[in-house]
């Protein structure tokens, strides 16, 4: 399953094959993709879709996947990416990121 909202596939599709690796930043993405503007219940839909394994919780081999969470055609992240994004949005060192987490990491972007 991916996540669509509106027509920002087509942005996507272009912004994955042109970011460079290590390129890239969680919050011009959430940005771009209009991550920040949506409801409450559209982020925690975004965070349960992130969360292939449906633990309750995004872990570090799930974030690698983000941007194809959003387009198939996404590329990985890379460990140095994926580790960045985790030290973001984990606030309570748990080496996971909780739905509180994500929506807060979103709403600060």
């Amino acid at each position: 399953m991916y996540i669509c909202f509106n027509n920002f596939s087509k942005q996507l599709s272009a912004f994955s094959f042109l970011v460079a690796a290590e390129s890239f930043n969680y919050k011009k993405f959430f940005e771009m993709v209009g991550l920040k503007n949506k409801s409450p219940e559209d982020v925690k839909k975004v965070f349960r879709i992130l969360d292939k394994d449906r633990s309750g919780f995004i872990e570090e081999d799930e974030l690698k996947f983000v941007l194809k969470g959003f387009n198939p055609n996404g590329r990985d992240l890379s460990d140095k990416e994926t580790k960045a994004l985790m030290a973001a949005g984990d606030k309570d060192g748990d080496g996971k990121i909780g739905v509180d987490e994500f929506a807060t990491m979103v709403a600060e972007s």
